[in-house]
């Protein structure tokens, strides 16, 4: 599943758009990894965006 455990963000719906404006559906899906974060002490697997593991290193919680 393309969803964050985290923040929740998931896919989002939208159109391409052509040169002539002939539009298409499109759906947009998040950046999701499958990375190990220790949380209390025990480590969990968890799927998160990329996005919100940025801003967990930048707030000094992950390596």
């Amino acid at each position: 599943m393309a969803i964050c455990e985290l923040t929740g963000k998931g896919k989002m719906y939208g159109h391409n758009v052509s040169f002539s404006q002939h539009k298409t559906r499109k759906v947009f899906k998040p950046n999701i990894q499958k990375r190990t974060l220790e949380v209390n002490g025990k480590k969990v697997k968890v799927n998160i965006s990329a996005s919100a593991l940025r801003t967990l290193k930048k707030k000094g919680l992950v390596k």
